[in-house]
């Protein structure tokens, strides 16, 4: 609308413009006889009110007459004499009408990029993205570029204006009762973690109710896209081995390597990156917690995935480094053997990894276990390292599992694998009990996986201390 009326006014002004010379004036609209409407009405310094932004109402004004080039009637100059008096004024009133629209275009898209930016942010400068840099790199957060979606937001590629630099941007839409200053306070404190198998966290961006992280691009993609529902193993039992390493490598800098203790939360396949050379790399590390700001601690669920979740979770609500260790474990054999943890359409004792390693365990033919897409090219001696590893981080009682040192020890063969007691781990699974559950059909270590999901309140992730 605003276009429109700025015309309407250049044509008025014209029309009441003084034609006794050459010259173009402009003596406001006072002289001009104007047939008003609406609201319309000529103030008292001349100007010509046709809105008024205190109400919807809107105003017309009319000519009394033609607008007519100067001596155009009157037939004592030719009509290419009036075109070259007139065709400046028209110009003109065309230029200007193209510089208020590019200045109208320029006010929206200003708007359109807006972002919130407060003073203390100045001293995280480095690691704040500017909005319209994400928009042009990821071509307008199209479908074209969305990565994945989950529980936590859409992930989407981009390559950063003027750069090569591909980057991953992830949504989430974040509301914090703890102060938005803390919040971007422990992302930009996580952000300063280095390690070769965790994924960088370049920075972020905030934007109205929206929060954008950024980070290093994997050009391959997660874990779970290479060991689940393919025909055909496409890694490599000396690849996965590889991969496992170096999460655990990753997992032991959080829980001991850095001057804060970091736990995860969610280790599984689909948080586990590739890079071009198809090394793991951790993703998505202690920012669980950073999502349970918006969250009031007293009725925080707990945050993880069905499979990975340590059974005193179920009690204490409180995530730990040992419970980071559970999960692991469940990784651990979902990469041995080739299958998520929860199987829903398996065979019911096939139900639960856990459990179908643990009967193989048992029977003292474990590597039945293994991915049989492998075949036979696997070495049996890690394959047999790696499933028993797996069993022991996924201890039902927490003092049972090795830390993450010893895990790193273990894998490298500087340590070795502690013997694992059948009647000590059935003590454990009997002693915690499976009232109510009876009906449903399922062992004991399935229902304590499941019942780790019904608890409702979580503790802290980034701890301050070791």
């Amino acid at each position: 609308m605003f276009p429109k009326n700025m015309f309407f006014f250049l044509i008025l002004t014209l029309a009441t413009a003084s034609a006794e010379d050459d010259d173009f004036t402009y003596n406001g609209f006072g002289s001009a006889k104007l047939r008003l409407d609406g609201i319309a009405e000529i103030t008292p310094n001349g100007l010509l009110m046709l809105t008024d932004t205190r109400q919807p109402a809107k105003g017309h004004a009319f000519l009394p007459t033609p607008i007519r080039f100067k001596n155009s009637t009157t037939g004592s100059k030719s009509s290419l004499e009036s075109w070259k008096i007139g065709l400046p004024i028209i110009l003109a009133i065309l230029l200007l009408l193209i510089i208020v629209i590019g200045i109208i275009l320029l006010v929206n898209s200003r708007i359109k990029f807006r972002e919130v930016f407060e003073d203390w942010e100045v001293e995280y400068g480095p690691q704040r993205f500017c909005y319209k840099d994400l928009f042009l790199a990821t071509k307008g957060f199209r479908d074209q570029h969305l990565l994945g979606a989950g529980g936590f937001g859409k992930v989407y590629r981009g390559m950063m204006p003027n750069t090569d630099t591909q980057v991953a941007v992830k949504q989430v839409s974040h509301e914090s009762r703890q102060g938005m200053r803390e919040f971007i306070a422990e992302i930009v404190s996580i952000g300063r973690l280095r390690h070769r198998n965790l994924v960088q966290l370049l920075g972020y961006c905030r934007r109205k109710r929206e929060l954008l992280l950024v980070y290093e691009f994997m050009s391959n993609s997660s874990l779970d896209k290479h060991l689940f529902n393919q025909p055909k193993p496409m890694l490599s039992w000396g690849q996965r081995f590889q991969i496992i390493k170096g999460v655990a490598s990753a997992l032991y800098y959080l829980h001991e390597g850095w001057e804060k203790v970091v736990v995860h939360r969610d280790i599984k396949a689909s948080n586990i990156l590739l890079d071009d050379q198809m090394n793991g790399r951790l993703g998505d590390f202690g920012l669980a917690r950073l999502y349970d700001h918006g969250n009031d601690p007293q009725t925080t669920h707990v945050v993880g995935t069905l499979g990975y979740l340590a059974p005193e979770l179920a009690k204490t609500g409180k995530a730990t480094t040992s419970t980071d260790v559970f999960a692991f474990g469940g990784f651990l054999l979902e990469v041995a053997c080739g299958r998520r943890p929860i199987e829903i359409r398996a065979s019911e004792q096939d139900i639960v990894l856990v459990d179908k390693v643990l009967e193989c365990w048992k029977a003292g033919t474990i590597l039945e276990a293994r991915d049989l897409k492998l075949e036979n090219e696997y070495i049996a001696e890690e394959m047999e390292m790696v499933l028993k590893l797996g069993l022991l981080c996924s201890h039902p009682n927490f003092s049972s599992r090795p830390p993450m040192r010893l895990v790193i020890r273990i894998l490298e063969r500087e340590a070795p694998l502690p013997e694992m007691s059948e009647d000590g781990w059935n003590a454990e699974i009997s002693g915690l009990g499976k009232e109510g559950f009876d009906d449903i059909g399922m062992s004991d270590s399935s229902l304590l996986t499941m019942s780790a999901c019904s608890a409702s309140a979580m503790g802290s992730t980034l701890l301050t201390g070791r």
